[in-house]
């Protein structure tokens, strides 16, 4: 394997590995503000528990989450640093804000978070927890208008053989932002809502401590609900805009090789992508064109022909993603979505009929329905980075051209089999404090403060 292939690779498993920790992480923080939102409204000291042993597994995942992600900014230095040459005046600003502004708001509040229990006033303390949730999601919209820009680059110039920012409003208003921006952090809401959802119906079906933790399935439940909806249309929006700003992504998650309009929707298709055709295939007619343009004719243009289209604009070159993989990543995207969705409506009738969780058999697989936003997570974000292949940055720069020369395959193997090895073990840790910590319940320490909980847990 070649330099360029281990790079993709090490890159590839430090953003999966990163990519666990932060969607959580955007939804948990909301979800025990609006626990410690209600204690401290309504005076009642069960959510004062809550917020504190949900706060505690939150805290375990955040600190995960922080080491692999600073890894990962140093990755684009070390192994692409032609990337960075090229696109560092534009790429940096949204890397540079994200951990000035709000990694520092993040981090500072949720200290304070942690110590202050019964130290500061309530409303001062939920106050911090506030700033904790707002500063997360606010370092993911920093950092998604980093990506936004290498899926639909805009507000550069092309000056001595680099990109250069022009318009810093224009990077921050980039279409493609106001799509994945609440999409992602939809769907980190659907992560925190499943995470408790999961631990609840754990405790639920062993009827331990059933007050806290039908409180906690009923608030997991609600909003996630909310939160499922909300993906699956922006999720549509993103859809239809990728047809707009990248139709080559669009064809391969169809597996789409001619032009069509109207256009049909693959249920299956099993292609040969070397000679851009289907071997089998079945499809909706009229589908595609209703879910793109929201009427049932309009042309979505097929992979043959933006292959010729690209060759004409950019030159001689191979412009087709790997369309097994993009093809394959949404559907189990969206399956997993749409699944999550169902088990969410089946909880939602439980609760309005007041049915217990036992009173259907297959309920005591749900807490395994945790996974399934990770499912879905990964896929998704598989799907966008390789759909925009060979580009780093769609129409500008092309990843065989990003990567450090100077490096050696075997510098690169070595780190990506130590960073591997590394975050598997981590990984390991952290899901076994996980377990531990949602095994036990509050019965084990959710009155202590959370400062105490988290300094045992760091011991």
């Amino acid at each position: 394997m070649d330099v360029l292939t281990l790079s993709q690779w090490q890159f590839a498993i430090t953003s999966v590995y990163h990519f666990f920790f932060v969607p959580l992480t955007l939804g948990l923080s909301v979800l025990v503000a609006i626990m410690e939102t209600i204690y401290v409204s309504t005076g009642q000291t069960l959510y004062r528990s809550m917020a504190k042993f949900w706060g505690t597994l939150f805290l375990i995942n955040f600190a995960m989450g922080v080491v692999t992600g600073i890894v990962q900014e140093f990755q684009f230095g070390m192994n692409w640093s032609e990337y960075s040459r090229y696109v560092g005046d534009i790429f940096g600003a949204p890397l540079a804000i994200e951990a000035l502004l709000a990694f520092f708001l993040e981090s500072t509040f949720l200290g304070v978070w942690v110590f202050g229990w019964d130290k500061i006033s309530k409303k001062l303390h939920l106050a911090c927890i506030w700033l904790v949730a707002i500063g997360a999601n606010i370092s993911a919209l920093w950092i998604l208008i980093a990506n936004s820009f290498m899926q639909h680059p805009v507000g550069y110039a092309l000056e001595n053989g680099r990109a250069v920012m022009t318009d810093f409003w224009a990077l921050v208003a980039n279409r493609y932002v106001w799509t994945q921006f609440p999409h992602t952090v939809f769907s980190g809401f659907v992560t925190g809502a499943f995470f408790v959802f999961g631990i609840s119906v754990y405790h639920l079906l062993r009827k331990k401590n059933v007050e806290f933790f039908q409180r906690s399935f009923n608030l997991a439940v609600v909003f996630g609900s909310l939160s499922i909806v909300l993906v699956i249309f922006v999720g549509h929006s993103q859809a239809q805009q990728m047809v707009q700003v990248q139709p080559m992504k669009m064809a391969s998650v169809e597996a789409l090789w001619e032009s069509e309009d109207p256009a049909s929707f693959s249920l299956f298709t099993w292609g040969d992508q070397e000679n851009l055709r289907d071997r089998f295939a079945i499809r909706i007619p009229y589908l595609l064109s209703i879910l793109s343009y929201n009427r049932p004719s309009g042309l979505v243009k097929g992979i043959r022909d933006l292959q010729e289209e690209y060759v004409q604009k950019y030159g001689p070159g191979y412009y087709v993603p790997s369309v097994f993989t993009t093809y394959w990543t949404f559907r189990i995207m969206v399956g997993a979505g749409f699944l999550m969705l169902g088990i969410m409506l089946l909880a939602l009738y439980l609760i309005i009929r007041n049915r217990p969780l036992d009173s259907i058999k297959f309920t005591r697989y749900l807490p395994l329905a945790i996974g399934l936003p990770y499912v879905a997570n990964t896929t998704g974000w598989i799907l966008t980075e390789m759909g925009r292949q060979p580009w780093v940055v769609f129409g500008l720069m092309q990843t065989r051209d990003a990567f450090s020369p100077n490096l050696t395959a075997g510098m690169v193997l070595t780190t990506l089999i130590t960073f591997t090895l590394v975050y598997g073990s981590l990984m390991v840790a952290d899901v076994y404090l996980l377990v531990k910590y949602a095994k036990a319940g509050p019965g084990d320490g959710s009155n202590e403060p959370a400062s105490t909980i988290s300094e045992s847990t760091a011991a």
